[in-house]
């Protein structure tokens, strides 16, 4: 049986959580929900719930930007971390592996 826990994407934790865990301020997290940089699920009643995957994405920024570099810098790193991951599994089931 799987469960929500179990899921990457399943939208569990709530905003306050995410700032504690990650040590950032709550109104750093909407901001990047504003921005569409990292946009959480909803629940019923409207509040942002953050899935592990978000998360980790929440926490990349963080360190990039710890480095220097701008949020819109950060983003697209990680935009273009993405782009390589998919080019190498589509190259990697072009030559059959």
């Amino acid at each position: 049986m799987v469960l929500p826990i179990d899921d990457p994407d399943a939208a569990l934790y709530a905003v306050g959580q995410v700032a504690a865990m990650l040590h950032v301020q709550v109104a750093f997290l909407r901001r990047l929900d504003e921005q569409g940089v990292v946009v959480p699920g909803r629940s019923a009643g409207g509040q942002r719930r953050y899935s592990r995957r978000e998360i980790d994405r929440v926490a990349a920024l963080v360190k990039l930007i710890s480095e220097g570099l701008t949020l819109e810098g950060a983003r697209r790193v990680l935009d273009l971390l993405v782009r390589v991951e998919e080019l190498e599994a589509d190259l990697d089931r072009a030559r059959g592996q």
